[in-house]
C-alpha cells in the first residue's frame, strides 16, 4: 500500500482527498503546513507527497524546492493555473501539477502514473531449464554442464536445444523442428535439421553425458531427458 502525504491549508480539501484517497487503498495523512509536514516526514517514510502551493508560513513551492533531492515525487496543487506557475512548479522538482479546481479521479489517475513511473524495474531472474544436472538458461545463451563447465553454443544450437528442452519426450518431425528453430540453417530443411541435430547431439556428448536426443526412425527426434523449468 503505497504511502501518501497530503500538504493542504484547507480543512475540507485536505479532508476530502485524504478520504478519497483512502477508499482507493492508499495510506494517507494530511497535514495543514510544511512545519506539521516536516514534523511528520520526520518519522514516516513516504512514497508520494500531494502539496497545496498557497500554504500558511513556508509555501509549497518553498517546500518543493527544499526537498528536490531527498523527497518522494511531488504532485502540486494549486489555484494559480496558468502556463507560468505550472512551468515553475514543474522547474523545482515537482513531478507533476494539478490546478483546482480538479476532478478527484483526475488527480487519482495521475497519483497512479507517478507511482508506477517512480517505482523500481522489477528484475526476474533468467528462465532456466534442469535436465539430467544439466542448466540451461536460453535468455542469457548460457548451457552449464553437470560437472559445472559451461558449455559455449552457437546460435542455431541454441535454438534447436530450446525446440526440444520445451518439448521433452515428444517426437519432433523435421518439419516441426524446422519451425520451432525458424529454419535459420541453409541448404535442404531435412538435411539441414539432421546436421543441427548432429552438432547439438556432439556438444551435449563431449561433455560427458549421455544421449540426450534420440532419433525415432521414420519419425524424427526425441529429447530423451526429463525437463523442468523454473
Amino acid at each position: 500500500m503505497a504511502r501518501i502525504i497530503v500538504v493542504e491549508d484547507d480543512d475540507s480539501v485536505r479532508d476530502a482527498i485524504v478520504g478519497y484517497l483512502s477508499r482507493h487503498d492508499f495510506d494517507v495523512t494530511g497535514v495543514p503546513d510544511a512545519r506539521s509536514f516536516d514534523a511528520l516526514a520526520d518519522g514516516t517514510r513516504a512514497d508520494l507527497i500531494v502539496l497545496d502551493v498557497m500554504l500558511p508560513g513556508e509555501d509549497g513551492l518553498s517546500l518543493c524546492r527544499r526537498l528536490r533531492d531527498a523527497a518522494p515525487p511531488v504532485l502540486m496543487l494549486s489555484a494559480l493555473g496558468d502556463t507560468t506557475d505550472r512551468i515553475v512548479g514543474l522547474e523545482i522538482g515537482a513531478a507533476d501539477y494539478l490546478a483546482k479546481p480538479f476532478d478527484p479521479r483526475e488527480l487519482l489517475a495521475r497519483i497512479r502514473a507517478i507511482l508506477r513511473r517512480e517505482a523500481p524495474p522489477v528484475t526476474q531472474p533468467p528462465l532456466s531449464y534442469h535436465f539430467d544436472g544439466w542448466l540451461f538458461e536460453p535468455d542469457i545463451a548460457r548451457l552449464i554442464a553437470p560437472d559445472g563447465t559451461p558449455v559455449s553454443m552457437t546460435a542455431g544450437e541454441l535454438r534447436m536445444l530450446l525446440a526440444f528442452v520445451r518439448h521433452p519426450a515428444q517426437v519432433l518431425s523435421r518439419d516441426r523442428l524446422l519451425d520451432l528453430t525458424h529454419g535459420a540453417d541453409d541448404g535442404p530443411f531435412d538435411r539441414a535439421i539432421d546436421l543441427a541435430v548432429s552438432r547439438l547431439r556432439r556438444r551435449l556428448s563431449d561433455t560427458g553425458g549421455t544421449s540426450l536426443i534420440e532419433t525415432v526412425r521414420g519419425l524424427g527426434y526425441r529429447f530423451r531427458a526429463a525437463v523442468s523449468r523454473r
